[in-house]
């Protein structure tokens, strides 16, 4: 099992396969660094699409020779540079999608095009974002801190299932999931806790799911000592479902800014990988982003 960034890079740089990534509006440097580190890692081509003078200069500033990339010259709005990089992967020019300097609604709805986009034949319109950090000694996963504002109890329940093939892609093959609220009592004045019980009744396939959990319950030994919690999931969460966005986003930035750790960023239940990361994120999570994106893409997931 996959516990940590170090191994990931080593294991995907191991198996000496190489993926194409499309970044949408490449004239961004944290994000076009993070291609060009993972190409001169030997797991990636790079077709960058945006200002090609500007990505030009990037380039040679990071040392590079822009013959060694396709750049496809677009300076137009951000929804149809999306849009080129989602054709690109549709016709079969590339492997990946990666956003770059433009605004993660732009990006997903290139994504979600019923028509244009990437949700694969026949499948539910359900696509959820995770963020994964190292801790204690395991990678844990926090979702959905991006696409889906105020999910429902089904729609809960589909992110999970959607986080688990990452989950299987990393090694773990029944990952524990702890559904977060702000106790680990069900009280009809939290909303997020009732849906919790109702969740983990109900259970999910090819999982262990217990909740409600607070944050401390969900991922410290310590505090679930302290606290005397009896629960399967208390304190070893492999995945946390977040009960609406703004949960999400804060504690994936509370993660990333406050503790300090890098956090990599993968798009679950599209027919192929999507990176969405921030435009605030670093280079490295960007770069271990890819990685994922790469890990995923191996393996079919």
């Amino acid at each position: 099992m996959i516990t940590n960034f170090k191994d990931l890079e080593a294991y995907v740089l191991s198996q000496g396969i190489k993926k194409r990534i499309a970044l949408a509006n490449a004239h961004d440097e944290p994000a076009l660094s993070a291609v060009v580190n993972a190409k001169r890692k030997g797991v990636v081509d790079g077709t960058l699409i945006g200002k090609a003078d500007v990505i030009v200069k990037m380039l040679h500033d990071m040392g590079e020779n822009e013959k060694d990339y396709e750049i496809i010259d677009f300076d137009g709005e951000e929804l149809e540079s999306a849009k080129v990089a989602v054709k690109l992967v549709r016709e079969g020019k590339a492997d990946i999608p990666m956003k770059g300097i433009l605004q993660t609604s732009n990006f997903a709805r290139a994504i979600l095009n019923r028509e244009t986009g990437l949700i694969p034949n026949g499948a539910r319109r359900l696509v959820s974002q995770a963020g994964i950090f190292e801790y204690e000694g395991r990678l844990v996963m926090i979702t959905d801190c991006a696409i889906n504002i105020t999910p429902d109890l089904e729609t809960k329940i589909g992110i999970v299932e959607n986080a688990l093939p990452v989950a299987k892609a990393l090694g773990n093959e029944c990952p524990k999931v702890a559904l977060l609220s702000a106790v680990e009592t069900v009280t009809d004045k939290m909303p997020s806790t009732v849906e919790s019980a109702e969740i983990t009744k109900r259970g999910v396939e090819g999982c262990i799911i217990s909740g409600p959990l607070a944050l401390d319950g969900a991922i410290s030994m310590e505090s679930v000592k302290h606290k005397a919690i009896k629960d399967p999931v208390a304190g070893q969460a492999d995945i946390i479902l977040v009960p609406f966005i703004e949960a999400g986003n804060a504690l994936y930035k509370a993660v990333t800014y406050i503790a300090g750790k890098t956090m990599a960023s993968v798009v679950c239940g599209a027919s192929c990988p999507v990176i969405i990361t921030s435009r605030a994120d670093t280079p490295d999570s960007k770069y271990f982003s890819i990685l994922m994106a790469v890990l995923r893409a191996m393996k079919g997931c």
